[in-house]
């Protein structure tokens, strides 16, 4: 299950963007997960809730989006969304394409939350 490694470093990131922004807390993480990114969603989010304990993302929830998986023709130079099993061009058929997206896992949001009451004075 390297679901939970996943989950451990991209938690690293989001210590490191909450503490720049100076958060208490982490509200919502978003991420995009791509077909062929080798990530499978649901291993993710059982992940996430064991290896957010003890963080800033302690609360937070995960939000899964699941990209595309689209190729560019080199041959018709269209850029079409294919299955999985069938990496050709949706308009010409040919197999000389280049993946455009569908194997990335990308941090896409963060949300944090400010505990204004912890710097006020008297």
């Amino acid at each position: 299950m390297h679901e939970l490694a996943i989950c451990q470093s991209l938690l690293r990131e989001v210590q490191r963007v909450a503490a720049r922004n100076d958060a208490s807390e982490v509200v919502r993480i978003g991420v995009v997960v791509g077909p062929l990114s080798g990530v499978e969603a649901p291993l993710l989010e059982r992940a996430f809730t064991l290896a957010r304990c003890g963080t800033i993302a302690a609360n937070a929830t995960l939000e899964i989006e699941e990209a595309p998986l689209t190729v560019w023709c080199e041959s018709c130079g269209v850029e079409s969304q294919v299955a999985m099993n069938a990496l050709l061009c949706g308009r010409c058929g040919t197999w000389k394409v280049d993946l455009r997206s569908g194997n990335e896992l990308l941090l896409k949001q963060v949300e944090l939350s400010r505990d204004e009451t912890a710097g006020a004075t008297g």
